[in-house]
């Protein structure tokens, strides 16, 4: 199906338009969403993208349909996976929780910019060289076998050599201003943080796009299904963030899923480009008959390994005590910040919740609790999160609990 110019402009108006919306009654105003407010905007935006794939469905027919869900899920599949380098991003920078929101929106209208640059340019390369399919193919392979290997992100994620250059040729700052990217310091204009985290979550989008628009590229080549399915897993994306922030270490194997998910799918496109082949050191040239994968297996595949994954991940008593630890480490490490908030209902809360995530790691099984336990840094962590919490409520800088704490 031919997609007309007037419903490109359409999309790309609405999609414009969903962008403004979030920006300036959302982010405009600084401030840290609720769990609730995080799952209802949540909810709508995956509630549009499966209307608009229902609308495909309907318009364009069953394969137009099925590509643009199978397209869907896979890159809001490998989004979440981001999530996890946007958590480490913005650690590494202590953003104020507050502002994460701007740099998220940030980071997802960057995405889409350049990943439109990607899609653009992969479409043109598909239809004049076949051959491309081999190395999307390739590309996704390597990059699965790199998720086996669990890499590790952090080492290097905040401090990459666009940064690095940043830092050497401006003037920047320690501090943030707000929500301001740039400040006044001694008389001279100077770049804030804010500034150097949106630079660092946008470089890092790039490398994203190496993997994902393979991926989708692999599902289908209507450029029109590309764009829309990427576009989509990127809207409501700041608010994933935000409702699945204390899931994500949880996700144990979430890594190991979207390995066989991208290997599947790089496996496709070498059979696909082995059927459209006409490299001549490749069987002299010609088509090699090779069975090609329908979309209706693949929707399958990427469905049943995400199931089969959340699903051990959600029941694994090991990703339960590394959630349960890794959330009260980064709940103190936040507490103890006093960049990462100034609002005394929010230092609050992430007390609270640090009480309760103790109150998990002591309910631990004893092979789980008793590393917890003997982390000298994480339980130091604790205890200065606890002193400090005792001196504020004595000069009042936060309210007094609602509930007892134990």
């Amino acid at each position: 199906m031919d997609v007309s110019p007037l419903v490109w402009g359409l999309t790309i108006v609405g999609i414009i338009g969903l962008l403004a919306f979030d920006f300036f009654f959302h982010v405009r105003q600084a401030h840290v969403p609720t769990l609730r407010e995080a799952a209802i905007w949540s909810a709508i935006y995956v509630g549009i993208a499966i209307v608009f794939g229902l609308g495909l469905l309907w318009f364009g027919g069953g394969q137009m349909g099925s590509e643009y869900f199978a397209g869907y899920i896979t890159e809001k599949a490998l989004s979440v996976d981001n999530l996890f380098v946007f958590l480490i991003i913005m650690a590494s920078f202590r953003v104020p929780r507050e502002d994460q929101q701007k740099v998220l929106l940030f980071g997802i209208v960057f995405a889409l910019i350049a990943r439109t640059g990607f899609i653009l340019l992969g479409a043109a390369l598909i239809k004049e060289f076949s051959w491309i399919f081999y190395l999307f193919g390739l590309i996704l392979l390597l990059t699965a076998g790199n998720l086996l290997k669990g890499e590790d992100e952090d080492d290097d994620a905040a401090n990459n050599f666009i940064i690095r250059a940043a830092k050497k040729l401006f003037h920047t700052s320690d501090r943030y201003d707000g929500d301001k990217l740039f400040t006044m310091e001694n008389g001279k204009r100077v770049m804030t943080p804010m500034l150097l985290v949106m630079v660092a979550i946008g470089g890092t989008d790039i490398l994203f796009a190496l993997d994902s628009i393979p991926a989708i590229f692999g599902l289908t080549q209507n450029t029109f299904i590309v764009f829309t399915a990427t576009a989509f897993s990127l809207m409501g994306l700041r608010q994933l963030f935000f409702l699945i922030d204390g899931l994500l270490d949880r996700l144990i194997y979430l890594s190991y899923g979207l390995a066989a998910i991208l290997a599947f799918i790089g496996v496709k496109l070498i059979l696909h480009a082995l059927h459209e082949n006409n490299l001549p050191f490749i069987n002299d040239g010609e088509h090699v008959p090779v069975v090609e994968v329908s979309i209706g297996v693949s929707l399958s595949v990427i469905l049943g390994v995400l199931l089969v994954t959340v699903l051990a991940s959600l029941v694994s008593p090991a990703g339960k005590a590394h959630s349960v630890v890794a959330n009260a480490r980064r709940t103190a490490v936040a507490y103890l910040d006093e960049q990462h908030t100034a609002d005394p209902v929010e230092r609050e809360r992430l007390y609270q919740a640090l009480v309760h995530g103790h109150e998990q790691m002591m309910q631990l099984d004893e092979k789980y609790r008793a590393p917890a336990l003997e982390d000298e840094k994480l339980m130091t962590l604790i205890d200065r999160a606890r002193v400090a919490h005792s001196e504020a409520l004595s000069r009042g800088e936060v309210p007094p609990p609602t509930h007892t704490q134990h």
